[in-house]
């Protein structure tokens, strides 16, 4: 497997060295370039006043190039300028040549220049390259000038020679030489910095990537208490995506937990009627309880069957309300009627605890978007919790108001108060508080969790408050 902090420093360093290959060319060539054109400059200039001294010298009736005046002249330029100076013949012969590094020295005269290249530095294009002159000297770098002469009597102009100055490439070429060496080794260091920079950057990148695979790992294995560590601090991507990964390990163990506890609520759940139902048949059976006492045992039987039925079927409807499959209706109705409705097929119940009923509805219509069919199930739990747990002759309150783009939906009863620390788990699955609220010895614990389930799917919000022995559970909905 290839790691990604090989591929990111790979990419980084190579960008690097082939930013650096491409500027240091560039940059190399242009100073070669500039240091080759500025001493051939140098060169033409004093090559053009070599020939026009030597042409204006020669012109003097008598005088030689031969002359000690002329020669000590050249020789002060050559030692000036650094360069080899050399006066040749237009046949190619060396009339006088002088070297800067061995001043008075004449070895030069006993060649001669070939006459391809005198043929050349006589043309209209002159002559400037690297050249041995035909291994008279070592690979330098040469200027030639023509020597022109007007005649007095014909006042035509023509040659007189060739003046050849000479600097060996090894001095034209040193700056660049030195400037490539520092370019080099400034370049080397940089690129090691930003190598280093670079793998560090990358490490950090990967690491809690590395970290967070780690914990995935773990997961899958069930423990469910790893985080990643160490980006608490860190406010790019990754700690952003560090944070968002712990979220979901918290949810994760959230839900790890719930499930836990779902199976053991269930666990419970089912045991407790089918122990009592087992007892008292097989008391039935084995002649322990007496056949006057066998009516209250079958009643008993019967009561706990039927609250296993009720836990079968919520647990049922609540599979069929989380099931990806179940896709909330949404249709235009009347939500004051609806309650309405339900309250009407609550009435046998409210009657046998003696309960007022006080509704504040709006006259007119509140008509809504939603299903009607899971909506009046949050109704019925609603208003089925609330007639449970209202005092004996208490009133028990419905209302219905318009606020802004949704409609408010409330029932309210009066009895004994939800304590602070419990109002967070009332919706929780088999939440049954155990002091106040608990004598409801059917209830399974899932009316209030489906009534959740419900709200959730039509993404609208429900609440609840219990104060001064009112407790009120108000939900949501959005205007048609």
């Amino acid at each position: 497997m290839k790691s990604l902090y090989r591929r990111q420093f790979a990419m980084m360093a190579g960008m690097i060295f082939l930013s650096f290959l491409l500027l240091g060319g560039a940059f190399a060539g242009l100073s070669y370039q500039y240091v080759i054109s500025d001493k051939r400059e140098n060169m033409e200039h004093n090559a053009s006043h070599i020939a026009s001294f030597t042409s204006a010298y020669l012109s003097t009736l008598g005088s030689s190039v031969q002359e000690s005046a002329y020669q000590l002249y050249i020789s002060s330029l050559s030692s000036i300028s650094g360069s080899t100076v050399i006066l040749a013949e237009n046949n190619g012969d060396i009339a006088f040549a002088v070297s800067a590094a061995s001043q008075g020295t004449n070895s030069l005269l006993q060649g001669a220049i070939p006459a391809d290249v005198m043929e050349e530095a006589s043309g209209p294009a002159g002559y400037a390259r690297l050249s041995d002159l035909g291994g008279l000297v070592a690979k330098s770098y040469v200027v030639a000038t023509p020597i022109l002469q007007r005649s007095a009597i014909t006042g035509q102009t023509y040659q007189r020679g060739v003046v050849f100055v000479i600097n060996e490439s090894s001095s034209l070429t040193q700056l660049w030489r030195d400037f490539a060496s520092i370019f080099i080794l400034a370049a080397g260091i940089v690129f090691l910095l930003a190598s280093a920079i670079s793998s560090f950057t990358s490490l950090r990148l990967t690491k809690p990537l590395k970290d967070m695979a780690a914990a995935a790992r773990r997961f899958g294995q069930g423990e469910f208490d790893v985080r990643v560590e160490g980006c608490e601090n860190r406010k790019d991507e990754v700690g952003e995506l560090a944070e968002s990964f712990n979220a979901m390990a918290d949810s994760l163990a959230k839900s790890d937990h719930q499930r836990s506890e779902f199976i053991a609520n269930v666990s419970h759940e089912l045991k407790t009627p089918m122990t009592t139902i087992a007892g008292f048949a097989d008391g039935i059976l084995d002649g322990t309880i007496p056949p006057e006492k066998e009516a209250a045992a079958l009643t008993t039987i019967s009561s706990e069957t039927r609250r296993l039925s009720r836990l079968v079927r919520r647990m049922l409807d609540l599979s069929r309300l989380q099931s990806s499959e179940n896709v909330t209706a949404q249709e235009r109705f009347d939500v004051s009627e609806l309650l309405l409705r339900v309250l009407v097929s609550l009435e046998g119940k409210i009657n046998d605890r003696g309960l007022d009923v006080e509704t504040d509805l709006p006259e007119e219509p509140v008509t809504v978007w939603g299903d009607p069919d899971a909506i009046t199930q949050v109704c019925y739990n609603l208003l089925d919790n609330a007639i449970k747990f209202a005092a004996p002759g208490s009133i028990l309150k419905l209302g219905v108001a318009v606020k802004g783009e949704k409609a408010l939906v409330s029932v309210s009863d009066t009895g004994e108060t939800i304590p602070p620390e419990e109002l967070n788990q009332v919706f929780d699955r088999f939440h049954k508080t155990d002091h106040s609220r608990s004598e409801d010895r059917d209830g399974v614990g899932l009316g209030l969790y489906i009534v959740k389930t419900i709200i959730d799917n039509h993404k609208e919000t429900i609440s609840v408050s219990s104060e001064e022995q009112v407790t009120t559970f108000t939900f949501t909905l959005t205007l048609a």
